[in-house]
């Protein structure tokens, strides 16, 4: 058994940074309470956008979508974690050793949620319940697992990045930037077809290499980089083809999410300036014990929650029509006096499959055979292994979220870029590629 809570708190090394750790369980907690809060389900069982009900509540997305938070908090941990290996390592191979160590605590609790899922759907469709809000849920569980697969592309990318961003700091965020001013340019002025695609890994990429840039002390005028992103992305979107949402809606022609934009990019800088300014008050609120405590209780379940809270609130919902609760109609009167009940039956949902799942979110840590330190990893060939196995898990996860469980005995398919994709194919290419960077992160000089 592990150490408890209090134990984790008590004996956190002085050097942390406690603010990343905050930053890191409140970027996930509003995600998780931005999706609770924009589904609008319906009695027959049908599933739509609240922002899409009430276009005017659309600007709180551009303090709502907090995902380029996350993804800047993975940078600054990313630096310090691929910087110390490589201390440890003593120029040795560090790259499977690394990729293991970051992709872990992601990869197990989202196969687990896979495996389970996709077992669930088997049975649902050989029973015939694959219509309705069971369809619908079929559909939507995976759909958050994008954030697993682009988080996959960082930790991948983050040795080549890292070593540009030592040699040339800020212009190396500059050329991810103006690699995305590309893309749209060749996008919405001369119609490339799937140049769009590559803003997957510049727009995300560039946020992630703002990570490294705080890891170095780098960001000194946060006050500047929130006010230009903002200006920038209120630009863009009065005067270009954005749209207001930084959230994608349905049937938009343009989303500034999927694919990315520049418009995205520039929200991203906002919200970095803004949080550098705030972590002056978010430090001192992390010096009380029990603040702090709580923190760590949530970094240890995060990944759990976050892969597990649609399945709490549409469960929910399919509780509500099972007993017959009236639904009334998205965003009127009756609608908002149920959010309180709803969001603590979400929640309570929630912390009964985080009871259940937690245990696959904490890393192993295989011990050598003599009982001491395991030794340094990355046999020969191994860095080849782990690129290709963190490859597959990259694609298959985000096909997964792609195509959905749903249709798993008729072969649906769905477009991931310009392939099409099947659940069980998506499925098989994560697995293999886990247990590829398994393999390549274990072996042994």
């Amino acid at each position: 058994m592990g150490p408890s809570v209090r134990e984790l708190a008590e004996n956190t090394p002085g050097t942390r940074d406690r603010y990343v750790d905050l930053l890191r369980v409140a970027s996930l907690g509003t995600v998780v309470l931005g999706h609770w809060l924009m589904a609008a389900v319906t009695g027959d069982g049908g599933v739509g956008n609240l922002l899409a009900v009430v276009p005017a509540l659309q600007p709180l997305t551009w303090v709502l979508q907090i995902m380029p938070v996350f993804f800047f908090v993975g940078g600054f941990s990313h630096a310090l974690s691929y910087r110390s290996l490589r201390r440890r390592q003593g120029g040795g191979p560090v790259y499977p050793a690394f990729l293991r160590a970051r992709s872990q605590r992601l990869l197990r609790p989202t196969m687990v949620f896979v495996l389970v899922w996709g077992a669930a759907a088997l049975v649902l469709q050989l029973m015939g319940a694959g219509s309705g809000l069971t369809g619908a849920a079929l559909r939507l569980v995976a759909q958050p697992l994008w954030f697993i697969g682009i988080y996959l592309a960082m930790v991948a990318f983050t040795p080549p990045l890292l070593a540009l961003h030592e040699r040339w700091g800020w212009g190396a965020f500059a050329a991810l930037a103006a690699g995305a001013v590309a893309v749209d340019v060749l996008r919405f002025t001369v119609g490339v077809p799937f140049v769009e695609f590559l803003n997957f890994a510049f727009v995300w990429l560039a946020v992630h290499q703002l990570g490294f840039l705080r890891a170095d002390g780098r960001i000194r005028m946060p006050s500047a980089l929130a006010a230009g992103g903002l200006a920038g992305a209120a630009a863009l979107v009065a005067l270009g083809p954005y749209p207001l949402s930084m959230v994608g809606m349905p049937g938009e022609k343009v989303s500034n999410m999927a694919p990315p934009t520049l418009a995205l990019l520039c929200h991203g800088l906002w919200l970095v300036g803004a949080v550098e300014l705030l972590k002056g008050p978010g430090g001192r609120l992390l010096r009380r014990a029990r603040v702090w405590r709580l923190v760590v209780a949530a970094n240890g379940v995060a990944m759990t929650a976050f892969l597990w809270h649609l399945t709490a609130m549409l469960g929910v919902y399919g509780a509500m029509l099972a007993l017959g609760v009236p639904l009334p109609g998205p965003a009127s009167g009756a609608w908002w006096a149920q959010v309180p009940a709803r969001l603590a039956v979400a929640t309570a949902l929630t912390a009964l499959l985080v009871a259940a799942f937690r245990t696959f979110e904490r890393p192993s840590r295989p011990a050598a055979p003599d009982g001491g330190p395991e030794p340094p990893s990355g046999g020969r060939g191994s860095g080849p292994l782990a690129a290709l196995g963190i490859t597959l898990c990259l694609f298959g996860v985000l096909g997964l979220s792609t195509v959905g469980f749903g249709g798993l005995l008729e072969g649906r398919s769905a477009m991931l870029i310009a392939v099409r994709v099947t659940a069980p194919a998506a499925v098989g290419m994560a697995l293999a590629g886990w247990l590829l960077v398994e393999r390549a992160g274990r072996a042994r000089r």
